[in-house]
């Protein structure tokens, strides 16, 4: 090869190697989790049209919390509705969060706990993002989301006990009081589903 054809194809390997590298810069991140503006807008229905719904059951379920405490843990499962209807619809990491922390901003003018709404809609909403989480969203199996349902029906109660004050009950109170939580968070991860399934249907969601 004389000089000429050598310098040529040292021109060629660094214009390649230029090319691969500004291709390796461009290309997203693997794993990076990406919320197109059609997604971020299903989202922040979801979370407004969950607050409309948390907004008044909160205040219901203060008020039931002393006198009726097993009425305010049947509609405990409601908390789960949301983020349930988010992750079944769009199938995305961190969406039932997104929608759990928008639901909570819109309530804080309205639910009497102020900023404490946030916390609460991220903390039960973690709970229907866990299971999916361990899989790496990799895998969106129906029964999952009933995984993450009966976690937190156990995991409330007893995260809950003192604030119910449970230990002054009796034993077949205190296995009513879980019972109803479970039904009720299963229930309402099956309407979520139910609802998620409609609206796909229906066309809202799009393409994944």
């Amino acid at each position: 090869m004389n000089g000429a054809d050598a310098a040529s194809s040292a021109a060629g390997s660094d214009a390649d190697a230029a090319t691969e590298a500004d291709a390796v810069a461009t290309r997203p991140a693997r794993g990076r989790v990406r919320f197109p503006t059609a997604l971020l807008l299903t989202c922040a229905a979801l979370g407004v049209a969950g607050a409309v719904l948390l907004a008044p059951m909160n205040w219901l379920s203060t008020l039931l919390t002393g006198p009726l405490p097993f009425l305010g843990m049947g509609l405990a499962g409601l908390w789960l509705l949301p983020s349930v209807i988010a992750l079944r619809l769009l199938k995305r990491p961190l969406v039932g969060l997104l929608v759990a922390l928008i639901a909570g901003l819109v309530m804080v003018p309205f639910s009497g706990y102020g900023f404490g709404s946030v916390a609460t809609n991220l903390w039960w909403a973690a709970f229907t993002e866990l299971p999916f989480l361990f899989v790496l969203w990799r895998y969106w199996g129906t029964w999952m989301h009933y995984v993450g349902a009966v976690t937190v029906a156990i995991v409330y109660p007893i995260s809950a006990w003192a604030w119910f004050d449970l230990g002054s009950f009796g034993l077949g109170y205190q296995a009513a009081f879980f019972a109803v939580t479970m039904a009720s968070c299963v229930a309402a991860t099956a309407l979520g589903i139910l609802i998620a399934d409609r609206l796909r249907r229906a066309g809202v969601g799009g393409r994944r």
